[in-house]
């Protein structure tokens, strides 16, 4: 039986696993070096000149991320044999994006990534469940067991949350572009494009735990 190149859906057998933690990590991984070489861009152009010809911190940060992010791909691909959905659509976004904003030095393709990201997961979760497929278990299915109905209400609650973060992506960044000189603006939209998002990601995940304790397969087990 061979493994799938993609992930599957929910509790596919040929799924080879790894831990949760680890899993955030390769996700959460270029993100936090975006965040760090966007703060530290002046410095990495001073002691690698290489990376300072690509232009200002927010363009070195882009080149580190887009290497970032292929890497992470290429290690969930060695761990699993299989590469994650959602981060493969988030990578070949940034890759395009972020070739666009270095190749045009325009950081508006960069800043808009998480917007068209974040619109293309909710396009993909709700245009599923209009098909009748509650698309959420191929991301969550390691970490939550969940019956049908479960799986189809939790699938257009995060549909709506990435409708939100795609808007407000594009409140902030304009925002901050409109009040700020750009290297700060950049530096403020990097934080919260790593801290912000994250934030409101954990609360909001810890916001449905009601549903999902109520279409839990173990609870209904117990029961």
């Amino acid at each position: 039986m061979s493994n799938p190149i993609l992930e599957t859906g929910p509790s596919d057998p040929r799924q080879k696993k790894i831990s949760p933690g680890l899993k955030f990590a390769l996700e959460m991984g270029p993100l936090l070096i975006f965040f760090l070489a966007t703060f530290k861009g002046h410095w990495l152009a001073a002691i690698f000149p290489a990376l300072g010809a690509l232009g200002k911190p927010l363009f070195i940060a882009t080149a580190l991320f887009m290497a970032a992010t292929a890497v992470s791909l290429v290690v969930s691909w060695l761990l699993t044999r299989s590469i994650p959905m959602m981060p493969l659509v988030s990578g070949v976004v940034v890759l395009i994006f972020g070739g666009l904003s270095i190749w045009l030095q325009n950081d508006t393709f960069i800043k808009m990534k998480p917007t068209i990201v974040y619109a293309l997961f909710a396009a993909i979760l709700l245009g599923g469940l209009a098909f009748n497929r509650p698309l959420l278990g191929y991301v969550f299915d390691q970490a939550f067991q969940l019956d049908d109905d479960g799986w189809r209400k939790l699938t257009f609650r995060w549909g709506l949350f990435f409708v939100v973060c795609a808007i407000l992506n594009e409140v902030v960044w304009r925002s901050l572009g409109a009040f700020y000189p750009p290297d700060i603006a950049d530096e403020y939209w990097a934080a919260f494009k790593l801290f912000g998002f994250t934030a409101l990601t954990f609360i909001f995940v810890f916001s449905q735990m009601p549903l999902i304790m109520r279409h839990s397969l173990d609870q209904q087990v117990r029961k």
